[in-house]
């Protein structure tokens, strides 16, 4: 990855330096492993580590398991694994939010000894009422904020002891119950959970709140820049308000946050809980479907880590919220692969075709360039003989306007090979074609014109003896409107889902120089698209992108 451009995150830390020269610049990249990482995932990462880089500071990977539900050991080899395919590392500086349940406990029961926080029994519910968290005109109301302070210490130790049923206690800090941010109203810093840890297994049952763990460990590891979306911009002054009451000493400086606008992007939902429900529910193959935003689902699509490091500097780092076209993501795949991905023959939905004045028993092999684009990668042998295959595409017994490609009387190139003429027309009993019969002008071989012989289409084919089956999977958007999670009054993801979002071919033919394919290995098939080959399911290549923006536009 090069070095990552300028923004506003980088004047602000260079402000900073600015006032300290010897500052060393240290970010962290906090994920919750309860699911796998996701497209808007990777903006993030790659912000963190990116910026660590440019300032030769350091990054930590930190998962945030203070939330036991859902979480797993599965997501957290997941995490590093797609990190580690970025090209991003963290060293020996992995951590778990867990890692801190201990100081935790012990920064909150300081807070109460000092007055600034304790125990109150309004429950979830309560907390929502407007009679208790009060409006623009009304401050909030706790009936428990003025309880003793040795009553408190009493009672959350209590709490940690398991004494208690699930919300009959929280801890709360004492802020500002009149404050004009409702996040600084007496918030929420410890709940009461009866549920497994996947690492502390069941020693404890009481948990932190994110915004009470998150500014700690940041405190606890050194991070200089707490680095983080949007949404956490009304959480910053209770950021600052822990990191300021806390007992805590600060060898370098005290952690600053800084917020940035997460990634949206146009036919997709990057909503873990959705993502999620969609595995669950069956509606998806798992968390790396190729149809999924998750950088696992990408990459077995057949998108390579310097693809999408290219997608986030070309949509660079903003302040406010936008909606990034999926397209620029396609695109970025697109340039790449067209600069890199050899060329071959695939003929998806195959019609036999028969050159009648073609010797039955010849072969001959016409050389394809590997890829026009680079003069160097040179050509291969393509044979070809007497049964070929062409694209159902690629024939039209009632040709629309301008189809240039083959049709009854017409004459079309075979791409590199003969020109040939259509001839009879061979039909099963349901209509559907069951062969196509030719004749070539065995003076155009190569591409070459006999006699002034020219011809306005040019289409591919395959020899039908040397041929090898495969399973074509056409991938595609997974909705079929820009904004799924912004969807009208009686419409629900179900309506919105795009039923052609994965088409299966198992009846396509390939070039024979694909056998030795390898999972992973990327592929052009000449006039259809960019291909991969599925690291899961042997002979089968997947679409990653079109030859060009095809989807309809809304």
């Amino acid at each position: 990855m090069e070095e990552t451009r300028s923004n506003f995150i980088h004047d602000i830390i260079d402000e900073d330096l600015g006032k300290n020269p010897s500052l060393k610049i240290h970010t962290r990249f906090p994920p919750e492993p309860n699911g796998y990482l996701h497209i808007g995932h990777c903006k993030a990462l790659v912000i963190d580590f990116g910026t660590a880089r440019k300032y030769n500071g350091l990054c930590n990977l930190r998962m945030d398991d203070t939330n036991p539900a859902k979480e797993d050991t599965e997501f957290v080899d997941a995490i590093q694994e797609d990190i580690h395919w970025l090209g991003f590392d963290w060293d020996d500086r992995f951590y778990y939010g867990s890692d801190y349940f201990e100081k935790d406990y012990e920064l909150a029961v300081g807070l109460i000894k000092k007055g600034l926080a304790y125990v109150c029994e309004l429950n979830a519910e309560q907390m929502r009422d407007p009679k208790y968290c009060g409006d623009l005109t009304h401050p909030a109301v706790s009936p428990y904020r003025d309880r003793p302070i040795e009553e408190s210490l009493d009672l959350f130790e209590r709490m940690k002891n398991g004494e208690f049923p699930e919300g009959r206690y929280t801890l709360r800090a004492k802020i500002d119950l009149a404050s004009g941010n409702f996040c600084m109203r007496d918030p929420v810093l410890y709940r009461i959970r009866y549920i497994e840890h996947h690492r502390q297994g069941t020693k404890w049952c009481i948990y932190p709140m994110y915004d009470f763990a998150h500014p700690i460990q940041d405190a606890l590891e050194g991070v200089t820049h707490s680095l983080c979306s949007l949404e956490y911009e009304i959480h910053r002054p209770l950021y600052n308000w822990v990191i300021d009451n806390v007992d805590l000493e600060y060898p370098v400086v005290k952690p600053r946050q800084i917020e940035f606008a997460r990634l949206n992007m146009t036919y997709t939902m990057m909503s873990k809980r959705f993502l999620r429900h969609l595995v669950e529910s069956g509606l998806v193959d798992g968390w790396d479907d190729p149809r999924m935003p998750t950088l696992c689902g990408l990459r077995r699509r057949g998108y390579t880590a310097a693809s999408i490091l290219d997608f986030c500097d070309r949509i660079g780092v903003a302040k406010s919220n936008s909606m990034v076209e999926l397209g620029l993501l396609e695109a970025c795949i697109r340039d790449e692969l067209n600069r890199t991905a050899p060329r071959r023959v695939a003929v998806l939905n195959p019609i036999k075709v028969v050159v009648d004045n073609y010797p039955e028993d010849k072969v001959e092999y016409f050389n394809l360039p590997n890829n026009p684009q680079d003069p160097e990668a040179g050509t291969r042998a393509v044979p070809f003989s007497r049964e070929l295959y062409i694209d159902q595409d690629d024939f039209a017994m009632v040709p629309p306007p301008k189809f240039f490609r083959l049709k009854p009387e017409g004459e079309v190139r075979l791409m590199g090979a003969y020109i040939v003429r259509c001839g009879e027309i061979v039909q099963n009993e349901d209509g559907s074609i069951r062969e196509i019969h030719v004749t070539a002008d065995l003076e155009t071989g190569c591409g070459n014109p006999a006699d002034g012989h020219k011809v306005k289409g040019t289409i591919h084919w395959l020899s039908a003896k040397h041929a090898i089956d495969a399973t074509a999977v056409l991938y595609d958007r997974l909705f079929t409107v820009p904004d799924p999670g912004n969807l009208p009054d009686g419409q629900t993801y179900d309506d919105v889902m795009n039923p052609d979002s994965r088409v299966v071919l198992n009846g396509a033919k390939f070039e024979p120089a694909l056998a030795d394919a390898k999972p992973g290995d990327h592929f052009q098939f000449v006039r259809t698209g960019y291909f991969t080959v599925d690291t899961k399911n042997a002979n089968t290549f997947n679409r990653t992108v079109g030859l060009k923006d095809s989807f309809p536009k809304q």
